[in-house]
């Protein structure tokens, strides 16, 4: 099992980055290693809502939100084989946008043990790295 945790300074305000975020469609745009996402649940994100990722070395971790209180807290799992993920992404208002801390677990069964405990190094870095790209992202939009 690996635990981490990542917080960032962003300069969008919670609402703007939350929703962002939350929309399961928007993640091949701020997830580097995600090249789409499929049987996404129709209507807007919820807990409960579910999809798959499919990543860019064709692993289709099954996803679900299980937890979305608007603007403070959006939490979601990941499973794929013997790898259990999950992430929780809480928002803070600030002067300066938002401070957002991701914390998350990876757990593996059996063989896939150690491939949790290596992904578990790398989530940190990997997580900052998808974050401020998402926050990249937001910049050049339009928020009305």
């Amino acid at each position: 099992m690996s635990d981490f945790s990542v917080t960032l300074e962003l300069p969008h305000p919670p609402p703007v980055l939350f929703r962002f975020l939350a929309d399961p469609h928007n993640r091949p745009l701020w997830q580097a290693s995600l090249r789409s996402v499929i049987e996404v649940d129709e209507g807007a994100p919820r807990a409960g809502m579910q999809w798959r990722d499919v990543t860019r070395v064709g692993i289709k971790p099954s996803m679900e939100i299980t937890e979305l209180t608007p603007y403070r807290v959006l939490a979601e799992t990941g499973t794929w084989r013997g790898v259990d993920g999950l992430l929780t992404l809480r928002f803070v208002k600030t002067p300066q946008g938002t401070r957002l801390t991701a914390e998350g677990r990876l757990t593996g069964r059996g063989a896939f043990a150690l491939a949790a405990s290596v992904s578990g190094r790398w989530a940190p870095g990997t997580v900052r790295k998808d974050l401020l790209r998402a926050a990249d992202v937001l910049a050049g939009r339009r928020h009305d």
